[in-house]
């Protein structure tokens, strides 16, 4: 499955590297999916939006066995 959450990840990232910030896959484990979120978006008040409305909602379309994400 990480394999398939970085493909989905890949296909986000140029939005997130546009304002400045990025993400990257720690772990994923038992359908639960950790990131980290840097560089603009490590401090920014909308990260938290940011990933549940949209990394997560995403994740959970392309790939079913996500249950949720995390920051880390």
């Amino acid at each position: 499955m990480q394999e398939k959450v970085e493909e989905v990840l890949e296909k986000l990232r140029p939005i997130l590297i546009q304002d400045g910030g990025n993400v990257e896959l720690v772990e994923v484990n038992d359908g639960t999916v950790k990131l980290k979120l840097v560089g603009a978006c490590a401090g920014c008040p909308m990260s938290t939006m940011t990933l549940k409305n949209g990394i997560e909602k995403i994740l959970k379309q392309e790939i079913p066995e996500v249950k949720e994400v995390v920051a880390v």
